[in-house]
């Protein structure tokens, strides 16, 4: 079973000040080589940005852009003419396709913190679209929650491609069984609290593992944990 770790000290870093954004994969001014992309995950990068700061309009097209909120209050607005507010437990989707723009900034007190998760998708150029839904933490203790998958449906968000993500949240001494088809597909797992054990690797607070070429993914919770796990395919 092959795999790929990336610690979270070994992350690219940029500090523009009003934003600090740590990228497990290639993004921006962050360029290896090693790391452009993960199976059709593009980019996979934890956002800090400072009250009243943000980014401008701006535009985007045949790509699934996924936000998970971890904290603060961040707004979202775009030319299809949504207006909303997402905070900690929200997690919203843009399926770009054939084109919209968008701006989001800080609109509370506190520094927000995001995951920004970008996946190519299915089909191209399909009309666009906006969707947000909310889960909250003690709804979520002791199970694997689907956020955003493949298939519509009111208790997650949806999107254009064969992908499935899942927040974790489980007290220490729990174990997680994820199964999947391995064909096509592989599986990357991001702590956000904690430490858990991932197929025998160890991962800490912000660490990530890829893992490909398996069926199952065996997580044990050495403490009371939070992870992000993504199901997305290898190639088109």
């Amino acid at each position: 079973m092959p795999s790929r770790i990336i610690r979270a000290a070994d992350r690219g870093l940029k500090d523009a000040g009003w934003l600090q954004s740590h990228f497990s994969l290639s993004f921006g001014p962050y360029a290896n080589p090693e790391r452009s992309g993960f199976g059709l995950l593009r980019v996979f990068n934890d956002d800090f940005v400072q009250p009243g700061r943000g980014f401008g309009l701006h535009a985007h097209s045949n790509m699934e852009i996924i936000s998970v909120m971890l904290a603060g209050r961040m707004n979202h607005k775009d030319t299809l003419g949504y207006s909303e507010e997402v905070g900690p437990d929200w997690v919203q989707i843009m399926s770009a396709g054939s084109g919209l723009r968008h701006e989001e900034h800080n609109i509370g007190d506190d520094e927000v913190n995001f995951l920004q998760i970008w996946i190519e998708p299915k089909l191209q150029n399909i009309g666009p679209r906006y969707q947000r839904r909310h889960f909250p933490r003690e709804q979520r203790r002791n199970r694997l929650t689907t956020i955003v998958s493949n298939e519509e449906g009111t208790a997650h968000c949806w999107i254009n491609q064969n992908a499935r993500l899942s927040l974790g949240y489980f007290e220490a001494g729990q174990t997680v069984e994820y199964t999947l088809n391995p064909l096509n597909k592989c599986v990357w797992v991001f702590g956000l609290e904690g430490e858990l054990r991932v197929n025998g690797e160890t991962l800490a607070r912000r660490d990530s593992l890829g893992l490909w070429e398996t069926a199952t993914v065996h997580i044990d919770c050495s403490t009371e944990v939070q992870f992000l796990l993504i199901e997305a395919p290898i190639n088109h």
